[in-house]
């Protein structure tokens, strides 16, 4: 449907992260795709720009799982917040700093001490809330703390437009949208049960305790399957 998707299996896929992360000489932009997103891109073409250009796109959203399945792709969801935890624990390993931008300043705060008590080694070198009004001036702080790895929970398409401006500017670095993972690194909110993970049900939980979310779920997920559904190419 005119967006390329990563078919990696989610070690696969971080392979290939640590080796952007190890080997790449730019920065490169890592898009945890859902339906909503895809939703944006069809109305934003600066958006669509941004996904046709990132060095990765992996299926976050389960809705993206099913949508491929019902083309004959059995392609493995890769879960956003496990994806970036992941690749946390081998910067701690690798010795690679890391920088997080994004969140209130009492979560970002919060999300920054579990992570330093929970991974030894992790070297968080900056990191500053999502509540600011010059972009050029964080890029700078940015540029200054050299980062291997950014990770940036400002919302889509916020994030996404964040990390495709700070490829012309940063030096080398891995950069991910990661959302609202700082709310559950923080503390401040519970993930779903093991078992609704496993079962792909993750958004149904979120629903259920954050009803302020069916109106973003609603009706673009129907939406969009129906179009995959429905999709002929070409047309």
């Amino acid at each position: 449907m005119g967006i390329k998707i990563d078919s990696n299996s989610f070690i696969g896929a971080l392979d290939k992260a640590f080796n952007l992360l190890s080997t790449e000489n730019k920065v490169s932009q890592v898009i945890t795709i859902n339906p909503e997103m895809y939703a944006e891109a069809e109305i934003n073409p600066d958006f669509k720009k941004i996904l046709d250009e990132a060095e990765m796109v992996v299926p976050d959203g389960v809705g993206i799982k099913i949508a491929l399945k019902l083309k004959g792709y059995n392609v493995e969801r890769i879960p956003g917040i496990d994806f970036a935890r992941s690749i946390l624990d081998w910067c701690a390993k690798n010795n690679k700093p890391v920088a997080i931008v994004g969140a209130k300043e009492e979560i970002i705060t919060k999300a920054v001490k579990n992570l330093k008590n929970e991974t030894e080694n992790l070297n968080i070198v900056y990191y500053h809330n999502g509540y600011f009004d010059n972009d050029n001036e964080i890029y700078e702080e940015l540029k200054n703390a050299e980062p291997r790895l950014v990770l940036v929970a400002l919302g889509s398409p916020k994030q996404e437009f964040f990390i495709h401006k700070a490829k012309q500017i940063l030096s080398p670095c891995l950069m991910i949208g990661i959302g609202g993972s700082l709310d559950v690194w923080s503390g401040e909110i519970k993930r779903a049960p093991k078992i609704y993970q496993k079962l792909g049900l993750e958004w149904l939980y979120r629903t259920v305790t954050q009803p302020e979310r069916f109106k973003r779920i609603f009706p673009a997920l129907p939406k969009f399957l129906w179009k995959v559904i429905t999709y002929k190419k070409g047309k």
